[in-house]
C-alpha cells in the first residue's frame, strides 16, 4: 500500500493522514490503524488520535478492514503467583511459540485484562484473561455450571472410604459439596472433575479423607485445556471458541 512522508509540517491525526493517503472514509482509517496495519517511520502505531506533522506513514501491504475484537489469552500459571496478580504475567515475551490460533498480536491486547475463574496462589495451571464481556459474563453467570479438571498430588494414607467421600459425601464452608468425578491417576496422583470449586476446598477435601496436598494443577475449564503449554507462557483464545 502506499507510503510516504506528509507534505505539509501541520499536525494531523494519523487515521486522517492514512484516509488520504488510501483515499478511503475516516472509519477505514480508524480500522487499518486499531488493527495494527498502520506504521509511523517504522514503528506500528495502533492509536487513530495519535498526532504526527513530517513522518512517512506507511500502511502494510497485506492489511484488511476488519474488527478489532476484544482479546482472551489462556495461561500456564505458575505457583505462587496470586491469580490476582496473572494481568502482569501477559507480555508479548511470554507468548507461547506453539501458539496456533491465528490472532494477530496487538499492543491493545495488553490492557485491561481480567483474570476469570480464580485459582489458589499455590495452584498451577490454566488461567483465563479476557477483554471480551461476552467471555466475562459466560465464565462468571454460568460459573457453578462449567466443569473444571485439576490434577492434585497428595500424600498420606486415604481414610476408608475416602474416594466415595470425595465423590459425594463432604461439604465446604458450611454447605453440601455436588457430586464430582474422582480418581487416581497414579500412585501419587487423584484427577477431579468438578464443578462450582471454591477457594480452598480442594485442600480441604483433601484433608478431610486423611490427605495432605502437596501440589495441584488445573487442566482444563470447560471445553477448553492447557494443552502442553510451558508454564508461565499463554496463547490466544481464538473469538467464537466456546468454554
Amino acid at each position: 500500500m502506499p507510503t510516504r512522508p506528509s507534505d505539509s509540517t501541520d499536525p494531523i491525526r494519523l487515521d486522517r493522514r492514512v484516509a488520504d493517503l488510501l483515499g478511503c472514509s475516516r472509519a477505514d482509517a480508524q480500522q487499518y490503524v486499531e488493527g495494527g496495519w498502520v506504521s509511523v517511520d517504522g514503528d506500528t502505531v495502533e492509536e487513530p488520535q495519535a498526532v504526527i506533522t513530517t513522518q512517512r506513514v506507511e500502511v502494510a501491504a497485506d492489511a484488511r478492514l476488519e474488527a478489532t475484537e476484544p482479546a482472551t489469552m489462556l495461561l500456564n500459571k505458575p505457583e505462587g503467583v496470586a491469580f490476582e496478580s496473572t494481568p502482569a504475567l501477559v507480555t508479548p515475551s511470554t507468548q507461547a511459540e506453539g501458539d496456533v490460533s491465528g490472532v494477530r498480536r496487538l499492543k491493545r491486547h495488553f490492557h485491561r485484562l481480567t483474570p476469570l475463574v480464580p485459582l489458589d496462589a499455590e495452584a498451577s495451571g490454566l488461567v483465563v484473561l479476557s477483554q471480551d464481556g461476552r467471555v466475562w459474563r459466560r465464565l462468571t453467570e454460568d460459573y457453578a455450571s462449567i466443569e473444571q479438571e485439576f490434577v492434585v498430588e497428595v500424600s498420606g494414607e486415604l481414610a476408608p472410604y475416602g474416594m466415595r467421600r470425595l465423590a459425594e459425601g463432604l461439604s465446604y464452608q458450611g454447605r453440601p459439596l455436588p457430586p464430582c468425578k474422582v480418581s487416581w491417576q497414579n500412585e501419587i496422583r487423584l484427577r477431579f472433575a468438578i464443578k462450582d470449586v471454591r477457594p480452598g476446598q480442594l485442600r480441604h477435601m483433601c484433608r478431610e479423607v486423611g490427605l495432605d496436598v502437596v501440589a495441584i494443577r488445573r487442566l482444563r475449564i470447560g471445553r477448553i485445556s492447557l494443552s502442553k503449554m510451558p508454564v508461565g507462557e499463554w496463547r490466544y483464545h481464538p473469538v467464537g471458541e466456546k468454554f
